[in-house]
């Protein structure tokens, strides 16, 4: 589970590695679980929005490594826009605030394999309310010496990623407002390098990383697609270091 990543910096990264304008306000360094971040969505106008009650979990089987489809030349790309929001997502059939705090601190990631169906995600989802969470890093435990080493994963060049998330908009009985993101995560079990990390014995999981030429075909993509741009990000094209205390 990613529950720790790094934000963008400085800010006049936004506008080349993600065609947005920079965060009105600043971005904390380290996101960490209920904490504001931001996270890029192609420019919303608020519809209806499809709300599903809870139903029984399915799963199926994880992604293989391999980069997403590129996008297509004749798409029309959309305007995308930057968005202040909670790290951890609250689902739309959330009945009050305080329930809301309790859930979102467990929904930071989304698994690739169950996203549809999940009780939490399954509205998300088919409303197509994905999104790109902007990062430099994020950060896992490396166990292999007996002890937690706190690691972190960043892109080889130096250069921000772009996270394939979802984002929501839950509105209270009151008419009160919490725009959250969650992380969509897959399966690395066989990735070169995430597979070194996490807890032995257990699923290696780690966040779908987008290739940036797929941005925009990621959000505006049919559910049944997106599906498509779920991928383990290539090993040789990410760098571990270890975190100085």
């Amino acid at each position: 589970m990613t529950t720790h990543f790094e934000s963008v910096h400085p800010d006049t990264l936004y506008p080349d590695a993600f065609h947005v304008a920079a965060p009105d306000t600043p971005v904390a360094h380290d996101l960490f679980p209920r904490r504001p971040g931001v996270f890029i969505r192609k420019m919303h106008s608020p519809e209806p929005a499809l709300v599903l009650e809870p139903a029984p979990e399915l799963a199926s089987e994880p992604a293989s490594e391999s980069t997403e489809p590129a996008e297509p030349p004749e798409r029309v790309k959309p305007v995308r826009e930057l968005v202040t929001g909670q790290f951890g997502l609250v689902p739309p059939w959330v009945k009050s605030a305080s329930d809301a705090k309790l859930r979102s601190t467990k929904l930071v990631n989304a698994r690739q394999e169950t996203v549809s169906t999940s009780n939490h995600f399954r509205a998300t989802w088919l409303n197509a309310q994905r999104c790109i969470v902007p990062m430099m890093a994020f950060f896992v435990d490396d166990l292999r010496s007996g002890k937690p080493v706190p690691t972190r994963i960043a892109r080889v060049d130096g250069k921000p990623m772009g996270v394939a998330g979802l984002w929501e908009c839950w509105t209270g009985a009151e008419g009160d407002t919490i725009t959250s993101f969650t992380l969509l995560t897959v399966n690395a079990n066989s990735h070169a390098l995430m597979s070194r990390y996490q807890h032995g014995g257990t699923e290696k999981r780690m966040p779908a990383v987008l290739n940036e030429g797929g941005y925009d075909a990621w959000l505006t993509a049919h559910p049944q697609k997106a599906r498509e741009f779920l991928r383990a990000y290539p090993a040789n094209w990410l760098l571990a270091n270890p975190v100085q205390k």
